[in-house]
């Protein structure tokens, strides 16, 4: 893997462009260049009494440097030079804060000098929230070559859609060639399948280029899957009294663990000019004895050091806690601007497709009624009992509605359903459009999951790379993930037909069909996205700074019909939709109508099966 070679931005050659600029974030953790050749390189170790640095074949010991820190100042050293720490016993392990990696997680670390890269979007200061429209993209999958450089040549028909965010599936060293990346060993080093460290840095450049700002994946809850080295040699990185589903709990309550994870997300934000992060499954981040928690202290960092430019934070909780996402009177974000709303998309899930899995049990009863709810307020679960029987949730409705990402399917949802099937695979085509114009036009932040603009039929699957009693484990999980997403038959699983996660097949059967987005039928559904989006940068998103608390309100109807009203901040937004097969009443709307599904019905009083109308009125 070469880090030297002569590098070019994507669009380099097009006007536009400001002066190139260097980004650089000097953290705790690793290898840093000091100039002139000259290498600090920093590791916390504190259950070991000897370390040495392994540095192009040679070993070098390392110094103690106080509190478990060792360290090593040496010069002389070129970009691309491969290293690794030599433990007592003489096993040798990757840097954990390594910026690359020679051939994966086993390889040796390589030195990465940040300052090489040249910026062309240095003026770039991205979207307000409140104008985001989400798209969900997993890089490995996203083009048949499955890189950054790939990738970021499909960005200009993702940009025309009017979408103006990417969300960017975690995209740092894990396990294997193929994967999800949520079981990411080297949080700083982007994985090598992908491509280099500058590859990627290209990649987000050309989506400034584009217009496009773009939001990370992260996955602080855990480290890599179990039986990693850094498990056995760094063990107080790990709390010995905690586990999860997914292996060791990290222990934040030692200053230097709390510096790897905070430093990541300034690292990324800062020397690879993003525009936000997302960070997954919160939920299993334990650190309720320290002073400050971890999530609040890493919001805090943020706006104190990312300056000169807007970002973002965003969070995936389960349980529906609401203090992460609160606002001041301006209606800016004290902390998060968002999280995900799993409750909106498991309503939906039921409403399209009938399915009762494990995971939407909550949503079976009424799913009309509780899309309502969640539409108006946020969540639907606000201290009620969840489908595991156990209560969930607080008051959401004095939230801003952009507090929220909607989505109706994501990669979770589909991946994780026995047979990767997507909505579209699944659900009426009429409810399906009605359903997205809702999402759409609602004034919470929408998401698209890649490929659902042009109506992708390919499947995603859940794959990984793993071997041993590990791939077993992960395909013996297969059974229980599809029971809780759906797609296991009634009469039970059909292991035939189940995808082995660890097969190359997981892995191909997951890429994007571009042909299909170039078809006609293709272009059609993205002419109806682009409408769509369109109509909600016109009539939604002026209305959506300092919102109100309580702006939303759902009015009584028929069983299946949706009636909310929100009052944003200088307009009345209207919805009223029919999810039944048959006429139903629904509360008169005033203003303007901005939009109908199908395109062919009035919007009076009576709407039609399977209809929705939005109408807008101005202050």
């Amino acid at each position: 893997m070469s880090l030297t070679r002569d590098f070019t931005p994507f669009d380099s050659r097009n006007e536009g462009f400001g002066q190139p600029s260097r980004r650089n974030f000097s953290k705790s953790w690793g290898a840093e260049y000091l100039g002139d050749g000259e290498v600090l390189f920093r590791i916390w170790a504190p259950d070991l009494e000897r370390l040495r640095v392994q540095i192009a074949g040679r070993n070098r010991e390392m110094l103690p440097a106080g509190e478990g820190w060792f360290t090593l100042t040496t010069g002389g050293l070129e970009q691309g030079t491969p290293y690794r720490f030599v433990m007592p016993d003489g096993v040798v392990i990757a840097d954990p804060a390594s910026r690359a990696q020679a051939g994966g997680i086993d390889g040796p670390s390589l030195l990465v000098d940040a300052t090489t890269y040249h910026w062309h979007m240095p003026d770039w200061s991205g979207h307000a929230w409140e104008e985001a429209v989400l798209y969900e993209v997993h890089i490995g999958t996203f083009t048949p070559e499955g890189t950054f450089r790939a990738a970021a040549e499909r960005l200009r028909e993702i940009a025309s859609l009017g979408v103006t965010m990417l969300q960017i599936m975690p995209v740092n060293q894990f396990p294997g060639n193929r994967g999800w990346g949520y079981d990411g060993v080297l949080p700083y080093a982007p994985h090598h399948a992908y491509g280099e460290p500058d590859d990627m840095k290209a990649f987000v450049d050309a989506a400034h280029r584009h217009g496009l700002s773009v939001v990370l994946d992260v996955v602080y809850a855990r480290l890599g899957p179990p039986g990693s080295l850094f498990h056995a040699y760094l063990p107080s990185f790990f709390d010995p009294d905690g586990a999860t589903p997914s292996g060791p709990v990290i222990n934040f309550g030692h200053r230097p663990v709390r510096q790897f994870f905070i430093e990541n997300a300034l690292y990324w934000l800062e020397e690879y000019n993003l525009d936000g992060l997302r960070l997954d499954a919160v939920d299993r981040i334990e650190d309720e004895a320290s002073q400050m928690h971890v999530l609040w202290e890493l919001a805090k960092r943020v706006q104190r050091e990312v300056t000169g430019r807007r970002r973002h934070l965003v969070m995936d909780d389960h349980r529906n806690i609401t203090h992460y996402l609160e606002r001041n009177r301006a209606g800016k974000a004290l902390l998060y601007d968002a999280g995900w709303n799993h409750d909106v998309r498991r309503a939906a899930q039921v409403i399209a497709t009938g399915e009762r899995a494990r995971s939407a049990g909550t949503f079976a009863e009424e799913p009309v009624r509780k899309l309502a709810r969640g539409l108006a307020e946020g969540f639907i679960c606000q201290g009620e009992a969840g489908f595991d029987g156990e209560a969930r949730g607080e008051p959401s409705g004095h939230l801003s509605p952009v507090a929220f990402v909607n989505f109706l399917q994501n990669h979770d949802q589909i991946g994780n359903r026995a047979s990767g099937e997507r909505l579209v695979s699944l659900a009426d085509q009429r409810m399906l459009r009605v359903l997205t114009a809702i999402l759409i036009l609602s004034p919470q932040i929408p998401l698209l999951f890649m490929g659902e603009d042009y109506c992708e039929t390919q499947g995603f699957h859940f794959f990984s790379d793993y071997e041993g009693e590990l791939a077993k484990t992960v395909w013996d999980s297969r059974i229980n993930e599809g029971a809780g997403f759906g797609g296991i038959p009634a009469d039970g699983p059909n292991l035939e037909t189940l995808l082995d996660p660890n097969a190359v097949e997981a892995f191909d059967r997951s890429k994007l069909h571009w042909d299909r987005a170039r078809a006609p039928e293709g272009q059609l559904h993205r002419d109806r996205m682009r409408t769509l989006i369109a109509k909600r940068r016109e009539h939604v998103v002026p209305g959506l700074l300092a919102v109100p608390p309580h702006s939303g309100r759902v009015l009584d109807t028929e069983e299946g019909v949706i009636a909310v009203d929100w009052r944003l901040a200088d307009r009345l937004l209207q919805l009223r939709a029919n999810l039944t097969a048959s006429e139903e009443a629904a509360p008169p709307v005033s203003g303007t109508v901005i939009h109908v599904e199908p395109a062919e019905i009035a919007a009076g009083e009576i709407l039609p099966g399977l209809s929705m109308v939005m109408a807008v009125s101005t202050d």
